[in-house]
């Protein structure tokens, strides 16, 4: 498999396959790091994906300097559908592992342009949580970070 830039491959993995070439895309813009091309199963027209040509899975094992590439693309194509799309508004979606939704374990960052009324979940209610319970999880993850 080609290997621009010596990135980690996957050859199973759909993403490492667009990036190498193999498979076609609607590729709107690439660079050292990232590559960002439509998505063929949008959710509303505009919807694109800003991916990092290595084939890191999830948030947690991607390099810092990648993951902050592939938002700095992720934002230039949010730029680009807010300014000539005129979406009623944009979620960034980023998913680590089935639990969250990815289907494609290789990291990317949906840009999804929203429309009124357009039957997209993402949103949730807003409900109180138990404060000792937030602070008993604040101190694990403090105590880590």
């Amino acid at each position: 498999m080609s290997n621009p830039g010596n990135h980690p491959t996957d050859g199973s993995c759909i993403f490492c396959k667009i990036v190498a070439g193999q498979i076609p895309c609607f590729k709107l813009l690439e660079d050292d790091m990232t590559i960002a091309f439509m998505d063929i199963n949008p959710v509303n027209p505009g919807h694109a994906l800003a991916v990092a040509k290595g084939h890191w899975p999830t948030v947690d094992v991607i390099p810092a300097e990648v993951l902050a590439a592939v938002a700095k693309t992720a934002q230039r194509v949010a730029k680009a559908v807010i300014g000539e799309l005129k979406p009623h508004g944009v979620n960034l979606l980023q998913a680590n592992g089935e639990g969250a939704g990815q289907s494609v374990p290789h990291l990317h960052i949906h840009i999804m342009p929203r429309r009124p009324n357009d039957g997209v979940a993402l949103n949730w209610e807003y409900t109180p949580g138990d404060k000792a319970g937030i602070e008993a999880i604040y101190k694990r993850l403090k105590a880590v970070l």
